[in-house]
């Protein structure tokens, strides 16, 4: 009996000091990833202004990301700029050099800042980098909100409000905002690194379109009747919760009835073209969608 409680108690012993060294080794781990990224932040350089303002040279940093063509590899550029501007229906949202918008990811973390956007997430929503040394120009952003984290792979991915920030492959043109709302989970960032067209109380109606603030402070719609004709004729379909819902039949609403804003997509799952709108619509060739609507974002 004393035998058995003996080894039961060494067995305990041994498993808390496993535990204990396992904590130990994803803290370190951890704490050795801050540091690395404290310490590459340390070796960059933050300017205020633009790149032009600054004399950047041409074709380098940002500026090689060339209008209608989608953006490509990810590659760490020796300069980015970070502007506070607008693009779309988002004021203020961040965008690049070049001018095209950046987004954060709701499955990421801002503190500490990690990235969970690898592989094919990578390739559709590509990080924003910057090689070790190299140069972060800062056009309304407050530098206090800007950093870096270190990605698994080693590359210095640019975070502002500790959020990792990102292209979007389908944003063709300088302004372009398609990455917002998809999926629920990405939205553009703003220089404090909240959701771009988030109202005060953070609404996913608001966060999806900003069409709060652009239409009066008009609230997000909750819910949504599609009717397959003009003037809200039958048949219809209802929809009604919060996020991205797939409607049941595909491109043949031509009205629809809300009660505030919401915004409507051209494909599932809260992709392709969109377009914020409130209220009642008799005829939604007048907003150029009749027979488009495959989801909408309520909120």
């Amino acid at each position: 009996m004393i035998r058995n409680r003996i080894a039961a108690i060494a067995a305990t012993t041994a498993a808390a000091a496993l535990l204990l060294t396992a904590c130990n080794g994803t803290e370190n781990a951890a704490s050795a990833a801050r540091e690395g990224a404290a310490a590459a932040q340390g070796s960059l350089s933050f300017t205020s202004g633009s790149a032009k303002q600054n004399n950047a040279a041409p074709g380098t940093g940002d500026w090689a990301d060339s209008p209608g063509k989608p953006a490509g590899k990810p590659v760490a550029k020796k300069w980015v700029q970070l502007s506070a501007g607008r693009a779309g229906d988002l004021n203020p949202v961040v965008v690049n050099g070049a001018g095209f918008t950046l987004y954060r990811f709701d499955k990421d973390t801002a503190n500490p800042s990690r990235s969970n956007c690898a592989g094919e997430c990578a390739t559709t929503w590509p990080p924003v980098l910057v090689a070790p040394g190299g140069k972060i120009f800062i056009d309304g952003v407050d530098k206090s909100d800007v950093g870096v984290v270190k990605r698994a792979d080693g590359n210095l991915q640019v975070t502002v409000g500790g959020w990792p920030v990102y292209r979007f492959s389908k944003d063709l043109e300088p302004g372009d905002t398609n990455g917002q709302g998809v999926g629920g989970t990405w939205f553009g960032v703003t220089p404090d690194g909240q959701k771009a067209g988030a109202g005060e109380e953070g609404g996913a109606g608001d966060e999806e379109g900003g069409a709060g603030d652009e239409q009066g402070g008009v609230a997000p719609a909750t819910g949504v009747t599609l009717s397959d004709e003009p003037n809200f004729g039958d048949p219809s379909e209802g929809l009604a919760g919060a996020g991205c819902r797939n409607v049941g039949r595909d491109d043949s609403a031509s009205s629809l009835q809300a009660s505030g804003t919401l915004k409507i997509w051209s494909e599932k799952d809260c992709e392709g073209d969109s377009k914020v709108v409130q209220g009642n619509i008799a005829d939604l060739a007048s907003v150029d969608f009749d027979d488009r609507i495959s989801s909408v974002f309520l909120g």
